[in-house]
C-alpha cells in the first residue's frame, strides 16, 4: 500500500481510525462473570532484542459463583510453564487457543465469596499480531526501540476486561538505558545483570509500579525517551516523546494542562493529577489510555498538535478509570462520554463552529451502524465497528442531546455528580438516568428510551405557509403600532411514529430572526410562529442539537462504511460504498477521491486518474480533496513516464496553498525527484 493514504484524512477519516482501533478490545464473554480479579502482583522481565518476557503473576480472585475452573484470557503467544495455588502446588492448566484463555480446575472447588490466589508463570516472544487477541493488530510488543503492553493486549491473566477494577503491583526488569512508563507510584533500583542467553550481560534496571485503588492498571511502555516535565496548574505531568518528536512536546504539554484543568472543572477531580503522555510507535493503536497514561501513536504528534485526540485519551482518566460501565451494555458510559468531552473541549477552544463539526462526524458515525439499540449492545461482537460506532459515537450524541434537552447548568450539574459519586467505581446506565432526573426535575423515560432501546433517526421536512397580518402591536413601539407582521403556520413531518423531541425552529425575517422551540411528537408536528419581518427562510434544528438523517449524513456513512472496508482489505465492498455514496450525490469530490483511492491501490491508474479529475471537478468538500488529487495525479503520470504532465499537476497542487496533511511538502519533493511505485505491490 502506498504510503499518502495513511497520511491523508479528513476528521472524517480520523473518526473511523478511532473506530477501528476502540474496537481493539477483548473479548466480553456473554455470561455473567464468574469471578472478580482483585488485586495483581506481577514481576516481568523484558529483553527487547529477543523480542522476549518471562513474568510471574501472583493473581488473588474471588469466586461470584461456586467454582470448580478458573478461566483467564491470555495472549496465545504467551506459554504457562506453570500454575501454582496458594500453597505453592502444582495446578494442571488448558490453552485454549479459540478465544486466547487459560483454564485452571481448582481441584477442591471455591465457594461461592471466597477468595484465593494463583499464581502463574509463563514466558513467550511478543513480537508480531499474528496471535493477537484482534487479530491483525499489534496490542502487545517487546523490541529494542519502544516496548508496549496494553491492558488490551491480555499480556497477563485477565478477567472482565474493562469491567473487572483491581489493583496491582507491577515490577518491569529492563536494560538499564530503557525508560519504563506505567501506572501508580513508581520506584527504580538498579537490578544484576541477566543471566539469560544471549544478554549480553547488560545492566538492567527494575521499575515497580504500585497501584492502590480500584482501576485498569494493566499497561506498560517501556523504551528510549526524551522527558518534559510540567507541575503548571497542581499537574505532575510528564511527557515522554521520541527524540525527533521532543520539538513538540513543549506545545503537547500546555495543551494536556488545559485539556486536564478543563476537565476538572466539567468533572472535578480525578483518582489523580499525575499524567504521563506517552509516544506509541505507529504499529499499534493511535492512542491508548490507563491510569495516569495518555498514549499517542507517533504519526499523530505533528507540529500541528492533535488536541482533539489527546483529549479524548485524557477524557479517559475521568470515564473509563474512575467510573467505569457495570455491564457490556454499559460501554457507552465510558467510550461515548470520553468522545463527547472530546467535542466539549473542541467547543472551548474553537468555538461553536468546532463544535457543530465535531456533532457532524459523531452524527455520522452513530447512524452508520445502526441496526441494534444502543442498550443491548453486547449482542454485538465488540471486535466490530458496530459496536464502537454504537458506544462511541451514539453516545457521545445522546449526551449532547441531553444536553439540549436538560439546559447547559442541569447538564453540568448531572455530568459532575455523576462523576463524583460513581469515582473509582462501576456504573449503570439507570445510575446515570437517576442523576439526569434529579436535576431535569422529572422522569427522563421517554428519552433514554428513544434512543438508547430503539434505532434509526428522524429525517425531518418542514412545510409552510405565510400569511400576512394587519396591523399589530405585537413587539412593536408606539411609532411602528401601524406596521403589518407575519404569521408563519406548518407542520414538521418526519417518519418515526414514536418519535419525541424538542427542536429549534430558527425563521430569518427583514427583520430579527425568529427562534421557537417546538416539541415534536409523531410523524407531524403543527407550528405557528408570528414574526415582525417578513420570513425569507426556515430551518430546522440549525444548531444541530437533534441526531438526525439527511442527504450528507447518508453519503458520508456510505464512505465511512467503505474505509472501514478498505482498512480491512475488502476493496471490492469498499468501492460499492462509495459508489452507494454518490448516489446521494453524484457531485461528492469525497466519494470520486475514495474511489480513486480504489482504484490506485488496483493499480488500474486510468480509472483512478478519472476519478481524481472528477474529485478536482467535485463540490470541493472537504477542500484538501483538490490538493491531494492533483499530487496523486502527478503521481499516475510519473508512474506512466509522463514526467511534463507530472510536474504540472504537483505545480497545480502547490498553488492550491492548501497544506493540509503536509500535501506542500509532498508536491514540491515531487517536482524535485518523480515519484517512483514501490516494487512490492501490498
Amino acid at each position: 500500500m502506498q504510503k499518502h493514504p495513511r497520511r491523508v484524512h479528513s476528521v472524517l477519516a480520523n473518526c473511523l481510525v478511532l473506530l477501528l482501533v476502540l474496537a481493539a478490545i477483548p473479548s466480553l464473554a456473554a455470561e455473567k462473570a464468574r469471578l472478580r480479579v482483585d488485586d495483581y502482583q506481577i514481576e516481568a522481565e523484558l529483553t527487547p532484542h529477543l523480542h522476549q518476557i518471562s513474568a510471574r503473576a501472583k493473581v488473588k480472585f474471588t469466586a461470584l459463583q461456586d467454582l470448580s475452573v478458573a478461566i483467564f484470557e491470555l495472549h496465545n503467544d504467551l506459554r504457562v510453564r506453570r500454575v501454582l495455588d496458594e500453597r505453592n502446588q502444582p495446578l494442571s492448566a488448558e490453552r485454549v487457543t479459540q478465544d486466547s484463555t487459560i483454564r485452571v480446575p481448582l481441584p477442591s472447588g471455591l465457594a461461592k465469596d471466597a477468595s484465593t490466589t494463583l499464581t502463574f508463570e509463563y514466558e513467550g516472544e511478543l513480537e508480531t499480531a499474528d496471535d493477537s487477541p484482534v487479530p491483525g493488530l499489534k496490542l502487545a510488543y517487546i523490541g529494542d526501540d519502544t516496548s508496549y503492553l496494553l491492558y488490551a493486549g491480555r499480556w497477563f491473566p485477565v478477567s472482565g476486561y474493562g469491567l473487572n477494577r483491581f489493583t496491582a503491583n507491577i515490577a518491569i526488569t529492563v536494560p538499564a538505558h530503557m525508560i519504563v512508563i506505567g501506572s501508580g507510584k513508581s520506584t527504580v533500583s538498579d537490578s544484576p545483570p541477566s543471566t539469560k542467553p544471549n544478554t549480553n550481560g547488560l545492566p538492567t534496571k527494575t521499575y515497580t509500579f504500585a497501584y492502590t485503588r480500584p482501576s485498569f492498571p494493566g499497561t506498560i511502555i517501556a523504551g528510549i525517551f526524551e522527558e518534559y516535565k510540567s507541575d503548571e496548574a497542581g499537574m505532575d505531568l510528564h511527557v515522554y516523546f521520541k527524540p525527533d518528536h521532543e520539538k513538540f512536546a513543549p506545545e503537547y504539554t500546555t495543551t494536556a494542562v488545559q485539556e486536564f484543568t478543563y476537565f476538572i472543572t466539567l468533572y472535578g477531580t480525578p483518582l489523580s493529577q499525575k499524567l504521563n503522555v506517552v509516544e506509541l510507535p505507529g504499529d499499534t493503536v493511535p492512542y491508548a489510555w490507563a491510569p495516569e497514561i495518555a498514549a499517542l501513536a507517533g504519526p499523530s504528534i505533528t507540529e500541528k498538535t492533535n488536541y482533539r485526540l489527546l483529549a479524548n485519551a485524557i477524557a479517559h482518566q475521568w470515564w473509563g478509570v474512575s467510573v467505569s460501565p457495570a455491564t457490556k451494555d454499559d460501554w457507552w458510559l465510558v467510550d461515548g462520554f470520553s468522545r463527547y468531552s472530546e467535542a466539549m473541549y473542541v467547543e472551548n477552544a474553537a468555538g461553536p463552529a468546532g463544535l457543530e463539526e465535531a456533532v457532524k462526524d459523531m452524527s455520522v458515525g452513530a447512524l452508520a451502524y445502526d441496526t441494534v439499540p444502543l442498550s443491548s449492545a453486547s449482542k454485538l461482537d465488540p471486535f466490530s465497528t458496530e459496536f464502537q460506532s454504537l458506544v462511541t459515537d451514539k453516545g457521545a450524541m445522546i449526551l449532547h442531546m441531553l444536553r439540549w434537552v436538560m439546559g447547559e447548568d442541569k447538564y453540568n450539574k448531572t455530568m459532575r455528580e455523576f462523576a463524583e459519586t460513581y469515582q473509582g467505581k462501576s456504573a449503570s446506565m439507570s445510575d446515570f438516568q437517576t442523576i439526569a432526573e434529579k436535576y431535569y426535575g422529572d422522569q427522563l423515560t421517554w428519552f433514554f428510551s428513544q434512543w438508547l432501546d430503539s434505532t434509526g433517526a428522524p429525517e425531518f421536512k418542514v412545510k409552510y405557509t405565510t400569511y400576512r397580518l394587519g396591523a399589530s402591536a405585537k413587539n412593536q413601539s408606539p411609532k411602528e403600532e401601524k406596521t403589518p407582521g407575519f404569521r408563519v403556520t406548518g407542520e414538521i413531518m418526519q417518519d418515526l411514529d414514536l418519535f419525541r423531541m424538542p427542536v429549534d425552529l430558527r425563521i430569518d425575517t427583514d427583520g430579527k430572526t425568529e427562534d421557537k422551540k417546538i416539541e415534536v411528537v409523531g410523524t407531524q408536528s403543527p407550528f405557528t410562529v408570528e414574526t415582525f419581518g417578513r420570513p425569507r427562510h426556515i430551518v430546522l434544528d440549525p444548531d444541530h442539537h437533534v441526531l438526525t438523517n439527511s442527504s450528507d449524513v447518508k453519503l458520508r456513512s456510505s464512505i465511512l462504511r467503505g474505509q472501514a472496508m478498505q482498512q480491512q482489505g475488502d476493496l471490492s465492498g469498499a468501492l460499492a460504498e462509495f459508489n452507494k455514496a454518490l448516489d446521494q450525490n453524484k457531485n461528492s469530490s469525497l466519494a470520486h477521491y475514495r474511489i480513486a483511492e480504489i482504484f490506485f491501490l488496483q493499480r488500474n491508474y486510468q480509472a483512478a486518474a478519472n476519478s481524481y479529475r472528477s474529485s478536482i471537478n467535485g463540490n470541493g468538500e472537504p477542500r484538501w480533496t483538490e490538493v491531494w488529487s492533483h499530487i496523486q495525479l502527478g503521481k499516475i503520470f510519473d508512474i506512466t513516464g509522463q514526467r511534463e504532465r507530472a510536474i504540472n499537476e504537483y505545480r497545480q497542487a502547490v498553488q492550491t496553498n492548501d497544506d493540509t496533511f503536509g500535501a506542500l511538502e509532498e508536491a514540491r519533493k515531487y517536482m524535485q525527484k518523480a515519484y517512483e511505485r514501490p516494487k512490492n505491490k501490498e
